[in-house]
């Protein structure tokens, strides 16, 4: 059995993304997004489009739920920071993970998804990708010239047919609609 301490404190430095804030609130503000809460989201929907799209659910999950991990070391970066900044996240990960017990299948899913050609990876990526446009119709749906700017932008770097139908659906949603819904259910009780 590999040293409990490594397992011990792989879990505290997890622990760290409940603290970190996505940089997306230098671009868009009033929102108290973290690496921890996007990364649950993530993994939301890419189960539920794996399964819309076929692909392995188990898989994608474990992409989802793993793909930011790295962000405990090198910080949240937004697209405008990557233009001009190098993170090291592989080297990230690859530390991270060479002590715990699946560290090499996890280690061995990030770099599948880094590469990005399976529908695996195609999917847990535009999971990451819908998060991001989800949160936009929260925050800004009180602006709508302004989400219809970050919906087309990133729309545009979606990959498959089932996560471009989501993000149709959601850009016409409320996002309070589940909301109403459960209210109204308790009215017929």
């Amino acid at each position: 059995m590999k040293n409990l301490n490594f397992i011990v404190d792989f879990i505290f430095e997890m622990g760290t993304l409940r603290n970190m804030r996505r940089m997306h609130t230098q671009v868009i503000p009033n929102s108290n997004d973290t690496v921890a809460s996007h990364s649950f989201r993530t993994a939301v929907i890419g189960y539920l489009l794996a399964d819309l799209g076929g692909a392995d659910k188990n898989k994608v999950l474990k992409m989802a739920l793993f793909h930011d991990i790295c962000e405990a070391r090198t910080g949240d970066a937004n697209f405008i920071n990557k233009f001009y900044s190098e993170q090291k996240e592989k080297l990230a990960y690859q530390d991270q993970t060479k002590n715990i017990p699946s560290g090499e299948e996890i280690k061995s899913l990030l770099d599948e998804l880094s590469r990005g050609k399976t529908k695996e990876a195609i999917v847990a990526k535009d999971a990451d990708t819908l998060d991001q446009m989800f949160l936009e119709k929260e925050v800004l749906s009180k602006k709508p010239e302004d989400f219809a700017k970050w919906h087309e932008f990133s729309v545009r770097k979606l990959k498959t047919k089932s996560a471009k139908l989501l993000a149709e659906s959601l850009e016409k949603r409320n996002p309070m609609q589940w909301f109403y819904n459960f209210d109204k259910s308790l009215k017929k009780d």
